[in-house]
């Protein structure tokens, strides 16, 4: 795609992020980097979060996040397989349905949920 813009494609693309945004987001957080980043923080609770795509990376209108706990023994690599079996592999086929439904409402930066969608 030559001068691509998501400006094009507006609250129409989704992008799941390995950390609950705003924490360990943004450019250069991608892959395992947000995990190594949560550990080195010492943070007690990590996750997922489903977006919509803006010109600034991860910094689109939140659609679903879920949250789960750091465990003390958890290298990069296991938190990384922990995040991505326990809330993205959710959260993402979730938001998908959501935003096939019609059921998302994008308010400025916030997505509510319409259940009637």
């Amino acid at each position: 795609l030559i001068n691509f813009s998501p400006t094009i494609f507006n609250n129409r693309i989704i992008n799941i992020h390995p950390s609950l945004i705003p924490a360990f987001c943004g450019k250069g957080y991608y892959g395992i980097i947000p995990h190594e980043k949560a550990l080195e923080y010492g943070v007690k609770v990590t996750g997922a979060t489903v977006h919509f795509v803006t010109l600034e990376p991860d910094a689109g209108p939140i659609i679903l996040q879920k949250a789960i706990y750091v465990k003390e023994d958890d290298t990069p690599e296991v938190l990384q397989k922990r995040v991505m079996q326990e809330a993205e592999w959710e959260i993402l086929p979730e938001a998908i349905k959501l935003f096939s439904e019609g059921s998302l409402i994008i308010e400025g930066r916030k997505v509510r949920i319409d259940k009637n969608g």
